[in-house]
């Protein structure tokens, strides 16, 4: 195989923006890294070797691909932007263990996909640089599918991963950390300045690494209740969990005797805040609503 200079160095990474005529779209949220070091950082973080398969969201021009795809089994990465298929074609064509779908990933039959591109079934990993405006919904969207992925190791806002890994009675925890966290054991791995990519953003990145619990974090009766009540205790950040609760289920008294016997069971004092409440808490209070429906 030719000795080809990293995608990821400054000078290679515009040569191939020039080469291909491309423009980076704001709307997509396009910031692409110029520093093999910290790629090679985050498949060391992901533990990735020869038998691992790694889906990749939003591989730009092929810099953390190229890394992945020097370390994978195999390596599926999902591309929206049409303008980016024929650049990865050209950086991607020394590696034979690599297939970019021109696909919105949100949109993917996953399991699908999966299981016609892996040969083998080794242990799946998800790692990629997530597009900004829409970190949290392709997360839960993997989270939510029916792949079994055994880590997630992704870059996104510092802010977001800050609140992904927040503890009960921080301020930046909420409905987001509790979804995260039911599913996966999270913590930040390290930070990313935003010096090291083109364009630069505004605000720096964080790595964060997403481990799969064997099972939920807590047991519920009802997930999707689970869900409604950690989003609903969070609606209004000031207000009590009580108010909460009544903006969001009702004010009517049938509900807030319901609310009331809950709580009351569950051992959690109506005026305490939402972000006061562990998934312990959350999971018990959950399951009194569902017990006491009339």
């Amino acid at each position: 195989m030719t000795e080809y200079k990293e995608i990821a160095t400054p000078s290679r990474t515009k040569e191939i923006l020039k080469k291909h005529g491309f423009s980076f779209k704001k709307s997509l949220g396009q910031n692409f890294l110029t520093e093999p070091n910290i790629l090679r950082k985050i498949v060391e973080t992901a533990g990735i070797n020869s038998q691992t398969n790694v889906i990749e969201v939003g591989p730009g021009i092929g810099a953390l691909t190229e890394q992945l795809a020097k370390n994978a089994a195999q390596v599926l990465a999902f591309e929206i932007d049409d303008r980016l298929i024929p650049v990865l074609e050209d950086t991607m064509s020394p590696y034979d263990n690599v297939t970019v779908v021109h696909q919105d990933v949100l949109k993917a039959d996953l399991v699908t996909t999966v299981a016609e591109t892996f040969r083998e079934e080794y242990p799946l990993k998800v790692v990629a640089n997530l597009p900004y405006y829409i970190t949290t919904p392709i997360m839960m969207h993997f989270l939510e599918s029916n792949l079994d992925v055994q880590e997630m190791v992704v870059m996104m806002q510092k802010e977001v991963a800050d609140r992904i890994s927040a503890k009960p009675s921080t301020k930046a925890y909420g409905s987001l950390s509790i979804a995260v966290q039911y599913f996966m054991e999270a913590s930040v791995a390290f930070i990313v300045p935003k010096t090291v990519f083109i364009p630069q953003p505004n605000v720096d990145s964080a790595i964060i690494k997403l481990t799969k619990r064997e099972k939920p974090a807590v047991e519920v009766t009802s997930e999707k209740e689970f869900f409604k009540l950690t989003k609903a205790a969070f609606q209004l950040r000031r207000k009590t969990l009580w108010n909460n609760l009544i903006h969001y289920y009702g004010k009517d008294e049938e509900t807030k005797a319901w609310l009331t016997k809950s709580l009351e069971v569950a051992g959690i004092e109506p005026s305490r805040r939402g972000e006061t409440l562990s998934l312990e808490e959350f999971a018990r209070l959950s399951n009194q609503l569902e017990a006491n429906k009339v």
